[in-house]
């Protein structure tokens, strides 16, 4: 019996030791050949491509889509940067979904709406009530809708979707600050290869501790709250480098809810946005790759490594928990959804790598760490492994990962050099350790919360996230907390 256990606690131990192995081998992988592009893209002379796409009679316009509620923090910055586009033709369509806030009134006020008479562009189905429309009368393009809140993001933005006109689509969170180039530089695909183009994304950033400026990123500076810093770290590995890795491996799953450039036609084509899905921003990627796979019609979904976006993170664990539980049930939906795809050659890279991939890792990894774990925990006991062998795995996995982050923060120091603070890079370095002795464990723990109710078909639910808004003070991220911090 003895042995038997023993070679089961054993097996175990190499599962985990493979998983962690493979995980940041692919990883590696997609870092390395993100930074490749990353380092290519900044020597590109991109100024004057900016100004051609700016000129072009072939650049197409651009609808951006802003669902809000209870955003009144920071919703004037938002439709500021949004606004102030440097960008020859656009809207921006505001849904004000069930605010309980002064949300509209701010906007109200700001921009003179004046109530108009509704002229849907598109009928899309959508559970609330439309309430009204109003038009800013300062001469701006904006256009602001208001409805009752069903708690899902998906039906404002299928209600802006029936009111947009322009052939382009950017969908943006609330609490997003937009780079004044954001559309050039993200639109400038569409405008090469406008037939196979269909959605293109950028690189996020957490916005939270920065100086703005009515809409304006001023200075990006590091929070000094750790949970802060670790995100902050994760979005440079993630947008800055993992996603440019999986673009050009054509295997793109994710363009963020926080800024994405879709064709409108081929939204409208597959329906929308799922009302259902609590990921609907990969659930649009996926279904347009796979209705488009399956109408064998050539296409690209592209992701420019260039920051377009800024935009707030949990500053608290309570509600960084309810965030991160929220992501993995809606994964679970979405491969649940799309199972067919899963290693299936039909849909190209994203059916043979991407898919399998966020299984195997994004959805499941909490369960292979926490049987690995229980089991070199259990052989420790027992004597089955000598505790110098356990400690050298550990040491090794913990120096990949934070390898891989080393690699994320060069890069944005020889690139893009956002940070200008030497405490801020200190402070990134120093998240790199953090994230591995604590984070780790409790984002896996959030993960496995989301996998059960996946598993368990629990009914979605959207949950906002407190928002302390922007602001031009540098105190300002620590003097403002929300309610649980």
């Amino acid at each position: 019996m003895r042995e038997t256990l023993g070679d089961a606690l054993l097996l175990a131990g190499w599962v985990l030791t493979a998983h962690v192995a493979l995980f940041h081998l692919v990883t590696l992988l997609l870092v390395l050949a993100g930074a490749r592009r990353v380092w290519r893209n900044r020597n590109w002379r991109g100024v004057e491509g900016h100004d051609e796409t700016f000129a072009s009679p072939l650049t197409p316009a651009v609808s951006i889509l802003v669902p809000a509620h209870d955003e009144e923090a920071g919703i004037l910055d938002t439709l500021s940067a949004a606004l102030g586009q440097k960008y020859p033709a656009l809207e921006v369509v505001l849904v004000d979904d069930g605010s309980t806030d002064r949300t509209f009134a701010l906007v109200a006020e700001r921009y003179a709406l004046r109530e108009v008479t509704p002229r849907p562009t598109a009928d899309l189905p959508v559970d609330g009530e439309i309430l009204s429309v109003h038009r800013a009368t300062t001469g701006d393009p904006l256009l602001v809708i208001r409805k009752t809140s069903v708690g899902r993001r998906s039906d404002a933005l299928n209600a802006a979707l029936n009111h947009a006109r322009h052939p382009l689509v950017c969908m943006v969170d609330a609490d997003s600050l937009l780079e004044t180039e954001a559309l050039l530089q993200v639109s400038r695909p569409f405008v090469e290869d406008p037939d196979n183009v269909v959605a293109a994304g950028g690189v996020i950033r957490a916005a939270n501790g920065a100086l703005t400026d009515r809409g304006t990123m001023l200075e990006p500076r590091l929070s000094r709250r750790w949970v802060v810093r670790v995100q902050v770290l994760e979005y440079l590995r993630s947008f800055l480098l993992g996603r440019t890795g999986w673009a050009d491996a054509q295997a793109l799953l994710i363009i963020s809810g926080a800024f994405g450039l879709f064709r409108r036609d081929v939204v409208l084509e597959v329906g929308g946005m799922d009302p259902l899905s609590l990921a609907e921003d990969a659930e649009l990627v996926v279904t347009i790759q796979e209705h488009l796979r399956r109408n064998r019609r050539p296409h690209r979904v592209v992701f420019v490594p260039q920051t377009v976006c800024w935009t707030e993170v949990p500053e608290s664990w309570q509600v960084l928990g309810r965030q991160r539980t929220r992501w993995s049930h809606g994964l679970g939906q979405l491969l649940w959804k799309h199972r067919r795809m899963i290693g299936n050659p039909r849909y190209g890279p994203i059916g043979v790598l991407a898919l399998p991939f966020f299984l195997l890792f994004e959805l499941l990894g909490p369960v292979i760490e926490l049987i690995g774990l229980a089991a070199v925990v259990t052989s420790l006991v027992l004597g089955l492994v000598e505790p110098a062998v356990a400690g050298a795995v550990l040491v090794l996995a913990i120096a990949l990962g934070i390898l891989l982050s080393a690699t994320a923060i060069a890069v944005e120091e020889l690139t893009y050099h956002r940070y200008g603070r030497g405490r801020d890079l200190l402070g990134l370095m120093g998240a790199a350790v953090v994230e591995h002795l604590w984070f780790r464990w409790a984002h896996s723990w959030y993960r496995l919360r989301g996998l059960v109710a996946a598993l368990t078909r629990r009914t979605p639910v959207w949950t906002a996230m407190p928002r302390v808004g922007f602001s031009g003070a540098p105190a300002s991220a620590e003097r403002l907390v929300p309610a649980g911090s």
